[in-house]
């Protein structure tokens, strides 16, 4: 059977909408002839040749349909998924429930239903998302296919770029882990390209941010073809820098300049003083070199010397940690001065994740997570430069 020609769809299309009743009873039917209509161009398109068309290009044949039924807000609506035969595998994109992020965000909140962790919250969501069905069965095979996806780019090759900067940082999420909620380490890892392209490298779930983990999770980076890193950027973690300087020791280290003014304010015992502090600390991370900034440094540590001693000698040790990033070019520094990406990228994930609240596993929180990374690199991989290069300093002072 040949699908219908495009003046013969539209004239029914039009008959449809005409002869609706009051229950919205013609938009499924349209809806049900679009579908069925765009399944067999698909088809066709795959297949490398229309119904009964000879074709040197034909790469298989039609082999009929079979219903499906589809839950809709509409209701229940019936198609007809087209068939194929031959050395060749064809499912109707029509009928992918959204992109990566939303069928992970779809399928942990599926999970949950499945496992008995939901609640008439959840019930209500599987509802809107999922259709009204949801079974064990629909939601291990839906995992399948997309954890397969997820698991090809996590473990995908390194080596063709030279990643000159590595910022790393780490976020927490609730995952039932032996029938205990726990909060569960999401780390993750962005790489700027000798071309000054941003690209996420890599995320894992562990149980916290030990040295352990943090080292594995390098590890693999390195063993996916990681080389020619130039500076880390990260914040103080005291896992993480262990796990640095086993891992890539001869690497200079650029601690986040954000982080260092938040964790000045703990060492202010009044809250007066704070935007003093602030100020300063500003001024430092701002000097039109490294010379000025450590004199700047120096002067703010005989200020607080002798009137907060705590203050005075936490600078002095911990803010040095922060003034490697003046070895790079002006137009550089202020895009590698603090994980503000990845901070970005965190709240773009608490966003998605937050509607889901509770993982019922690692698996899930990890498909969930990688979704939405591997969508948001792909996009940085295609999109505009994000790091100018030294030659482009006259055009970005």
């Amino acid at each position: 059977m040949t699908h219908q020609k495009d003046g013969n769809v539209l004239e029914q299309v039009a008959q449809l909408l005409n002869d609706q009743n009051e229950e919205n009873d013609g938009f499924r039917r349209v809806l049900r002839l679009i579908l069925n209509e765009t399944m067999c161009i698909e088809r066709s398109h795959a297949l490398g040749a229309r119904h009964y068309e000879r074709s040197e290009e034909r790469t298989g044949y039609a082999n009929g349909y079979k219903p499906k039924t589809l839950h809709t807000r509409m209701g229940a609506l019936q198609v007809r998924v087209p068939q194929v035969r031959g050395d060749i595998s064809f499912y109707p994109s029509a009928l992918e429930k959204g992109v990566r992020s939303e069928r992970a965000l779809k399928l942990a909140i599926a999970e949950m239903y499945v496992q008995g962790v939901s609640t008439r919250k959840v019930t209500q969501i599987v509802e809107q998302l999922c259709g009204l069905e949801v079974s064990s069965s629909q939601v291990s095979r839906c995992s399948a296919l997309l954890d397969a996806e997820l698991e090809l780019w996590r473990n995908r090759s390194l080596s063709a770029k030279r990643m000159e900067f590595l910022m790393l940082d780490a976020r927490y999420e609730k995952v039932r882990y032996d029938g205990v909620v726990r909060d569960c380490a999401v780390l993750s890892a962005i790489g700027i390209d000798d071309e000054g392209r941003r690209s996420v490298l890599g995320v894992s779930v562990a149980l916290s941010e030990a040295e352990v983990h943090w080292r594995e999770f390098l590890a693999s980076l390195q063993e996916r073809g990681l080389h020619g890193v130039k500076m880390v950027v990260s914040d103080s973690h005291a896992g993480l820098k262990a796990a640095l300087t086993a891992r890539l020791p001869s690497v200079p280290w650029q601690r986040c300049q954000f982080h260092l003014q938040q964790n000045a304010g703990h060492h202010v015992p009044r809250q007066s003083l704070k935007g003093e502090v602030a100020q300063g600390l500003r001024a430092v991370f701002q000097a039109p070199n490294r010379a000025e900034a450590e004199r700047l440094l120096k002067a703010m540590v005989t200020l607080y010397e002798k009137r907060l001693p705590d203050l005075a000698n936490w600078l002095e040790k911990n803010v040095p940690q922060g003034l490697t990033v003046f070895a790079l070019p002006e137009c550089q520094r202020r895009h590698l001065r603090t994980t503000n990406p990845l901070e970005r990228l965190h709240r773009e994930i608490k966003r998605r994740t937050r509607v889901a609240g509770l993982f019922p596993n690692t698996n899930s929180v990890l498909r969930m997570v990688t979704s939405i990374l591997m969508e948001t690199s792909e996009d940085w991989e295609c999109g505009k430069v994000y790091l100018p290069r030294k030659k482009d300093d006259h055009q970005n002072d």
